[in-house]
């Protein structure tokens, strides 16, 4: 007997964290083989400087989800409803309205966090009794142990499942052989938001300018709330034209070439849950440099495989910076530590066989 479960998640476009963990699980041949599996797709966004915006396109393809749901809640009769739930903003009112369907129908729920916020956002009032209804009776898959403080007071631990992301390997042929020109490259691989703390990264390599340090800072990945007019201000008054460059978004063999030819990856993010951009540093064997924000304790081990630096903090992410720079041996022993960890724990085969096992254990205790 397959059981049935019902997807319902994100898919690109947008590319993001949440969409591409989506595409590989509807993509995975290990949980379609495990399960009956249906699909639908709740992203209302094209283009990721849309997202969290209101639009009556977005309405009408609400609309849409909302029927489609109906449809599959009557004619498949699932097992389980597996919920890529947003917590926040506008779509989280959108999903509570698909919960409430699901409801309804009495069909197991589990919802699987790719964001946070609960814990700012809802204090009290009609907020608080909102999270109490949607997380009633559910179960809750996070990315990390250090994911829960944000649901603490909404789902009991003993209903909580812990997946941590994994992504595909590369297959790109690149070599083994990294480019020897003396300038170090400092990789930043991620949508231009501020939240990400392009900005903050921006003062710190005007720090390190000031120094007289070698190195060059590449900007890979479309922009978001930062517009192109806004990055080019913000670089040209810190007078880093010189030690930036702007790649736009890459992705495929364009950028494992990217990763595989830079020295360092940064990501001083001030909101995250757990970027997939980092095991992708991990997988190249660059050490890396972030935040102690969400789950990333759970991927980078301060000292061993990059450095975990206090959120907007510019001086220690440019004094973090300056130590690699300087220090080559250390780059590479971090970025030595950082691949056997990666392949040891965090491929996507890890993360399917996870999430398999999550999910086959909820519809068991269905039966």
């Amino acid at each position: 007997m397959r059981y049935k479960v019902l997807f319902l998640l994100h898919l690109p476009p947008p590319v993001h964290g949440s969409s591409m963990v989506g595409k590989w699980i509807h993509e995975s041949k290990k949980i379609n083989n495990t399960f009956s599996c249906s699909y639908i797709n709740l992203l209302v966004s094209d283009t990721v400087g849309s997202s969290g915006s209101f639009s009556i396109k977005k309405v009408w393809k609400f609309i849409q989800i909302w029927f489609e749901l109906l449809g599959q809640l009557i004619r498949k009769k699932p097992d389980l409803c597996y919920l890529a739930l947003t917590t926040t903003g506008f779509a989280f009112y959108r999903d509570v309205m698909l919960v409430g369907l699901i409801k309804v129908f009495r069909v197991r729920r589990v919802y699987h966090l790719h964001n946070k916020g609960i814990k700012e956002v809802a204090p009290g009032g009609i907020r608080r009794r909102i999270y109490h209804y949607i997380f009633k009776g559910a179960e809750v898959i996070l990315l990390s142990q250090y994911l829960y403080d944000d649901i603490r007071d909404f789902v009991p631990f003993s209903s909580v499942r812990i997946c941590p992301n994994g992504i595909p390997p590369s297959e790109c042929d690149l070599g083994s052989e990294k480019k020897e020109d003396g300038v170090i490259d400092i990789l930043f691989l991620s949508n231009l938001i501020v939240s990400k703390g392009v900005l903050v990264l921006l003062d710190a390599l005007k720090i390190l300018d000031d120094k007289g340090l070698t190195f060059c800072c590449l900007f890979a990945g479309r922009f978001g709330d930062i517009t192109e007019t806004k990055f080019f201000d913000e670089v040209e008054v810190r007078r880093l034209q010189n030690k930036t460059r702007f790649l736009g978004g890459i992705y495929g063999r364009e950028k494992h070439k990217i990763l595989h030819h830079s020295d360092i990856l940064v990501l001083p993010t001030y909101s995250d849950c757990f970027p997939l951009v980092l095991l992708e540093g991990m997988q190249h064997g660059l050490p890396l440099i972030s935040t102690n924000e969400g789950g990333i304790p759970d991927i980078i081990e301060d000292g061993v495989t990059g450095f975990i630096v206090e959120k907007k903090n510019v001086h220690e992410l440019a004094d973090k910076l300056e130590k690699l720079i300087l220090n080559k041996s250390l780059r590479t022993s971090m970025g030595d530590q950082g691949k056997k960890i990666f392949f040891a724990k965090f491929t996507l085969n890890h993360f399917e066989t996870r999430l398999t096992d999550i999910l086959d254990s909820l519809c068991k205790r269905v039966t």
